[in-house]
C-alpha cells in the first residue's frame, strides 16, 4: 500500500541551468519529479529490501510519458527532444536506478531500434503498446560468454524458408522475466548480426529470472533462452545490420544513464546536506565542521560539472552531432561521480547511512551495476583512448 512520501528532495542548480531550460522542459521535469515522489519514493526501500519488481509501475510509467519520450507522437511516443529525455531519466533514477533501467530499456533499447531499424508495420504494431506500458520489452545483446565483446556472440538464426530458427541465450537482461517482447541480436548463417523481434508465447522462448542480486533489487533481471524458436520473417529488423546497429541503441541508452546517474548523485547530496544541518554533535550541527563542508562542497562541484556536461551532450544529440566517444565520456564520468558521492554521503550519515531510512546504500549498490552495464568503466576509458590515439586497445 502506498504511504505518504517524506521525500523532501530539492534539486541542486548552482549554475542556474534552469534558465537554459524551456517552459516545456521545466514542466516535464516537475511532472516526473511529482510522479517519483508519489509512486516511487514511498515504496522503493521496501521493494529493494524484498527484491520486488512492482509490475504495476510499468503502466504508470507509460501514463507519465517515461517510455520512448523522443519517439514521434504518431507511434505513441512523446516527440520530445533529448534534454527532455535526459531530465526524465534524471528524475526517475533520483528515485532508483532500477526504476530508470526499466524505463531506459523500454525506450532506448526496444522502442528505439524498432523505430529506427524497423518497417512501418513493425512500428505500428509494437510501439504504441510499448509506449503506453501495455507491453514491457527487453533487449538481448549480452551473452554468458560475451559481455564487453558482443561481436563474439554465438546466438544465431537460420533461414528455414517461411521462418527463421533462432538458437542461443542472453544473460543479465533487464525486464526479461516480465517482457512481452524482446529485441534480440543474433548472427545469420553468414555471421552477420541482425535484430529480431521475439514475442512471448513463441515456442522454445523462455525467460528465467536471475535471483540473489545485491544491486538493482527493485528491477527484474533474467535471461533470454532460445531453443529452436520459430521467428516469423516479418519480425526481422531490416533497416540496419552489423554490430553498429545495437551499438547505436546503446548510445541512446548511455546518454540516459549519464543523466540518470547524476539524479542518484543529487539524491545522495540532498540527503547528506539535510542530515548535516539536523544532526547535532558537540553541541552544534555537523554541517558546521570543516570536513563535512569539504565533502558537501566537493559533491556540489562534481554535480554541477556533470550537469553542464550532460546539458551540452543533449544539445549535440538534438543536433545529431553526438559521437560515441562523447557519450562514453559522459556515461563514465556520471557514474563515477555518483558512486563517489554516494559513498561520501553515506559517511556523513554515519551509522544511519547503512539503513533503509536513507537512500545512499541502495543507490551505491545500484550504481555498482550501472558502472558495469552498457559499457564497463574501463571499456569507456578505452573507447576514449581509441578516440585520442587512433589505436584500439581492445581489438
Amino acid at each position: 500500500m502506498t504511504t505518504p512520501s517524506n521525500d523532501r528532495f530539492e534539486s541542486p542548480d548552482f549554475y542556474v541551468l534552469d534558465e537554459l531550460l524551456t517552459e516545456e522542459h521545466l514542466l516535464i521535469r516537475q511532472s516526473v519529479r511529482d510522479f517519483v515522489k508519489k509512486e516511487i519514493s514511498p515504496n522503493i526501500e521496501e521493494w529493494a529490501q524484498k527484491a520486488h519488481f512492482p509490475y504495476e509501475i510499468v503502466k504508470k510509467f507509460g501514463d507519465v510519458g517515461a517510455f520512448g519520450p523522443t519517439i514521434p507522437q504518431e507511434y505513441g511516443g512523446g516527440g520530445l527532444d533529448y534534454i527532455s529525455y535526459g531530465l526524465i531519466m534524471q528524475e526517475i533514477e533520483r528515485g532508483d536506478s532500477g526504476m530508470r533501467s526499466t524505463a531506459s530499456v523500454q525506450g532506448s533499447l526496444v522502442m528505439y531500434p524498432i523505430y529506427k531499424f524497423g518497417n512501418e508495420a513493425q512500428r505500428k504494431k509494437y510501439l504504441p503498446k510499448l509506449a503506453s506500458g501495455e507491453w514491457l520489452g527487453s533487449f538481448g545483446l549480452t551473452e554468458p560468454d560475451h559481455g564487453s565483446n558482443p561481436g563474439g556472440m554465438t546466438t544465431n538464426f537460420k533461414d528455414k524458408g517461411d521462418h527463421y530458427l533462432l538458437n542461443g541465450s542472453k544473460m543479465w537482461i533487464s525486464n526479461s522475466p516480465k517482457c512481452n517482447v524482446a529485441v534480440v541480436w543474433a548472427k545469420n548463417e553468414e555471421g552477420r548480426i541482425h535484430g529480431l523481434i521475439v514475442e512471448r508465447g513463441m515456442e522454445g522462448f523462455t525467460t528465467p529470472e536471475t535471483h540473489g542480486k545485491w544491486s538493482l533489487r527493485a528491477s527484474t533481471t533474467g535471461e533470454l533462452v532460445f531453443d529452436n524458436v520459430k521467428v516469423p520473417k516479418e519480425n526481422l529488423l531490416e533497416g540496419k545490420s552489423g554490430l553498429g546497429a545495437p551499438m547505436q541503441c546503446l548510445d541512446s541508452a548511455r546518454f540516459g544513464i549519464a543523466w540518470g546517474a547524476i539524479g542518484a548523485a543529487m539524491d545522495c547530496y540532498d540527503s547528506a546536506k539535510n542530515y548535516s544541518l539536523e544532526r547535532i554533535q558537540f553541541g552544534k550541527p555537523i554541517g558546521s565542521f570543516q570536513l563535512i563542508q569539504k565533502k558537501l562542497a566537493e559533491m556540489l562541484t562534481e554535480i554541477t560539472k556533470s550537469q553542464l556536461l550532460n546539458y551540452r551532450l543533449a544539445q549535440l544529440f538534438n543536433q545529431g552531432k553526438a559521437t560515441t566517444a562523447q557519450i562514453s565520456l559522459a556515461k563514465r564520468n556520471a557514474v563515477e561521480v555518483a558512486l563517489n558521492i554516494a559513498r561520501e554521503a553515506r559517511q556523513i550519515h554515519g551509522g544511519m547511512g547503512i539503513t533503509g531510512d536513507y537512500p545512499m546504500m541502495r543507490h551505491m549498490a545500484n550504481l555498482e551495476s550501472v558502472v558495469t552495464y552498457e559499457g564497463t568503466h574501463d571499456i569507456h576509458l578505452l573507447i576514449l583512448g581509441k578516440e585520442i590515439t587512433g589505436i584500439a586497445a581492445f581489438e
